[in-house]
């Protein structure tokens, strides 16, 4: 996810959703870079922050999206020096401009192309020296789901994993996630006799409900992102929902739940508890990220509402977080408030 998955959102996670019993299970995706970027020294400098992470964040994968085929090599080689644990590469974003480059979902309509690309990632690999697993992201079809026609088209090429959103690029998120076509896409990686694992995505509640999706789809694990916002404990399983139990979400986690069960009775965070988190958030943006003028402080401003919501003077609390300009007025607003409101 543009501009949310960054190494300061990620830090976060990490530190307070990964513990001893989920740290192999729970693998982090970089927010995805452009392989035409990477093609060249300034380009990479101009992207480097995308690719930053820190050791605790593992396992961690760069997701990387284009339709260049010697970019994607240039792109692949630099990332593989970089020591990722596994190259993603986008065929599914749906964006306008993404997809008027041949690159993410419209590679469904270009598999030849798709498959080159595949190729690509692996020579570049190869080039650095390393062997580092390459894995692909897409959706059902482009205008309709065309699975038995797209999917073993991927599976020709060396994939570990492929991650499949349950909905075609025209429904984008507009429509319920089609979770029973993860049987059709099981079955064709079946037909091809190759081991690689299957990871579904697209409307998944909870981390009990990606374990449960999990377990009733056959799939291998679940792809988790955006209810992960303001919940750095979802991993953790430690904040609740109305519905059930825990915080929603929809791309961020492999979960292999046959092999572990997640204990869902921690403690829930207190208000004061997500109040101090979203200060360290911030703070972890600013030196990360605002300082070296990598991004502008109003990206930051999107996780407010997340963090401050559900709340007595929540929203008067959000209204003033968004006049803000770097974490020091953050933390001061909130301890303001804090006080104030003599949270415990």
């Amino acid at each position: 996810m543009s501009d949310v998955t960054d190494i300061a959102f990620r830090y976060m996670l990490a530190k307070y959703g990964k513990n001893r019993e989920n740290k192999d299970k729970v693998v982090f995706w970089t927010e995805f870079v452009a392989a035409d970027g990477l093609a060249d020294k300034l380009g990479r400098k101009k992207l480097a922050h995308i690719l930053k992470y820190k050791e605790r964040e593992r396992p961690i994968v760069a997701q990387v999206f284009g339709a260049n085929l010697e970019n994607m090599k240039k792109a692949c080689q630099y990332i593989a020096s970089l020591g990722f644990d596994g190259i993603d590469i986008n065929m599914g974003c749906p964006d306008k401009s993404v997809i008027s480059q041949g690159a993410g979902s419209a590679l469904i309509k270009n598999p030849k192309l798709a498959r080159e690309i595949i190729q690509s990632a692996h020579a570049g690999i190869k080039s650095a020296g390393l062997n580092t697993p390459v894995s692909v992201k897409t959706r059902v079809g482009f205008n309709k789901e065309d699975i038995d026609n797209w999917i073993p088209e991927l599976l020709k090429e060396d994939i570990s994993a492929l991650t499949i959103h349950l909905r075609t690029t025209k429904e984008l998120s507009l429509v319920p996630a089609n979770w029973e076509l993860i049987k059709k896409v099981k079955k064709c990686i079946e037909k091809s006799g190759k081991d690689i694992l299957l990871i579904g995505n697209g409307d998944v509640a909870s981390l009990k409900d990606a374990e449960d999706k999990a377990r009733e789809y056959g799939c291998d694990g679940v792809m988790i992102g955006r209810g992960v916002f303001g919940n750095p404990w979802f991993f953790s399983g430690r904040t609740a929902s109305e519905e059930h139990g825990y915080f929603s979400t929809e791309k961020f986690l492999v979960l292999a739940p046959s092999r572990s069960q997640v204990s869902f009775d921690a403690v829930l965070p207190s208000i004061k508890e997500k109040l101090e988190v979203l200060i360290e958030h911030t703070q972890i943006f600013d030196e990360e990220l605002a300082k070296p003028k990598h991004k502008g402080f109003d990206v930051m401003k999107k996780h407010f509402k997340a963090y401050v919501n559900g709340f007595d003077g929540a929203k008067e609390l959000r209204i003033k977080l968004m006049e803000t300009e770097n974490s020091k007025q953050v933390e001061k607003t909130i301890n303001t408030f804090i006080k104030n409101n003599k949270l415990s």
